[in-house]
């Protein structure tokens, strides 16, 4: 096995990347907290069927996928240097926790969504039998403006 001696500059620089990536790591783990809460707010929002504040999370969770698939632009190239060269150090024991917990959270914002759309889904059979089931009072009848045989086409305006 290669050792190599790190110089100074080398290990700040190394001490820089663990600093950056933890802090990225927390941010991420923050804003699927965030959207974990979004979402469980959304289910109380389907089941009360209060569809502006259905609409409302809805678009205030795409914003926060916006931001973590952001955060997730930087850190993947961080995750790889991390393991590539830092794997092993013990500077900030914290890391291989931070990726666990971010782990957990995102098995749960996974389960949270599928929850949502089970039961938007549920709203929207239900939606359909009610809108199946309405009576047309004029479903079998001629409407008034369609064209009948009854309808003149010619108007006389002559005295």
């Amino acid at each position: 096995m290669h050792t190599k001696t790190l110089n100074e500059s080398e290990i700040a620089a190394r001490v820089a990347m663990l600093k950056r990536f933890r802090m990225l790591l927390e941010q991420q783990r923050l804003k699927f907290r965030e959207y974990l809460t979004v979402l469980e707010n959304q289910e109380k929002s389907i089941s009360s069927d209060d569809t502006d504040a259905i609409i409302q999370y809805t678009e205030l969770g795409e914003s926060i996928i916006s931001e973590i698939f952001t955060i997730q632009k930087v850190i993947d190239p961080l995750e790889y240097m991390y393991t590539d060269i830092c794997a092993h150090s013990t500077t900030f024991p914290d890391i291989p926790h931070l990726k666990t917990d971010l782990d957990d959270l995102q098995q749960k914002v996974l389960a949270q969504n599928k929850k949502n759309r089970e039961l938007l889904q549920t709203c929207v059979i239900g939606l359909r039998q009610q809108v199946a089931s309405l009576k047309r009072p004029y479903a079998h009848k001629e409407s008034i403006y369609a064209a009948s045989s009854r309808t003149a086409s010619l108007v006389d305006i002559s005295l």
